[in-house]
């Protein structure tokens, strides 16, 4: 009977260390969010996890091209362990690498405000926050200048109603997003501003970001500022200004489509020619409350 003579290729030890670091690294990363998400412990830690998880990812993505470096020249089997390396590093490495790729022109700032000159401020909320986290005080004119020239279009929203109209509004949209409010007080005879302060999470690791609303008189009609703080960190990735142009919006949208329960306000008209300033020229028909960014 003739023997059988089998080959021991061996197995990549590159490819078994890499698929090993990845797919803790994974664990690592979902823990890190499961800890943000559900406040059992303190932020900092959690970012640290999340840091340490995407290095090891990242050293997993090197352990695997190194690899199929070894298999190629010595015959090595493993293919399929640095496969599974390369796919999930890349997986955890994808979002990370294009929020950098997206920011990489960004200032360094982290309080974003449609009024830069006299800011909402925090009340409620400055109580509230960890005693490590960011300042409440908004940083001044140098954060002023960068927001000024990296988001230009952030700026109030001026609109044809009544303060306590446009504080509805405002309020409906913060509660249609499930933010927790901490405080809300509608503006009233006593009290010409309303004020919202209210507590977003980001969309996938959860971070807490603080957002105060104030809605006051202006111009014969009423005024929305909004202010959206991140409270670690002191880069955002563009997030706060995402979040204050997005609600502005939704206001805006959600003023033109309530129906007034009150007669809307009627802004002066001016004397001789022209129309004052905030005025639009060829006002809407009908009684929809009027909105202008």
């Amino acid at each position: 009977m003739a023997r059988r003579i089998i080959f021991d290729q061996g197995t990549s030890k590159l490819a078994v260390w890499a698929r090993r670091l990845a797919l803790f690294s994974l664990a690592a990363t979902v823990l890190s969010i499961v800890i943000v998400h559900s406040g059992m412990l303190e932020i900092k830690p959690a970012l640290a996890t999340f840091g340490a998880a995407l290095a090891l990812a990242v050293l997993a993505l090197l352990l695997a091209f190194a690899a199929f470096v070894s298999i190629w020249k010595d015959g090595l089997i493993g293919m399929g362990a640095a496969l599974t390396a390369i796919a999930v590093a890349t997986l955890l490495l994808l979002y990370p690498s294009y929020l950098v790729l997206k920011a990489r022109n960004l200032p360094w700032i982290y309080d974003i405000t449609t009024d830069p000159i006299d800011p909402p401020r925090y009340d409620t909320l400055a109580k509230a926050r960890p005693r490590d986290a960011n300042p409440v005080v908004y940083a001044g004119l140098t954060a002023a200048e960068q927001q000024m020239e990296a988001y230009p279009d952030i700026e109030p929203l001026d609109a044809d109603i009544s303060t306590l109209a446009a504080f509805k509004a405002a309020h409906a949209i913060v509660t249609r997003r499930r933010w927790r409010i901490v405080e809300a007080r509608a503006p009233d005879q006593g009290r010409l501003e309303g004020r919202i302060e209210a507590v977003a999470r980001t969309p996938i690791m959860g971070f807490r970001d603080d957002v105060i609303v104030r809605v006051k008189p202006f111009e014969g009609g009423a005024r929305v500022d909004v202010r959206s703080s991140s409270r670690y960190g002191q880069f955002d990735f563009g997030t706060n200004a995402a979040r204050v142009r997005s609600l502005l919006d939704d206001i805006e949208a959600e003023m033109a489509r309530q129906t007034p329960d009150e007669t809307p306000v009627t802004r002066p008209k001016a004397s001789g020619k022209g129309t004052p300033k905030g005025q639009p020229k060829n006002p809407p028909k009908g009684n929809q409350p009027t909105a202008k960014r």
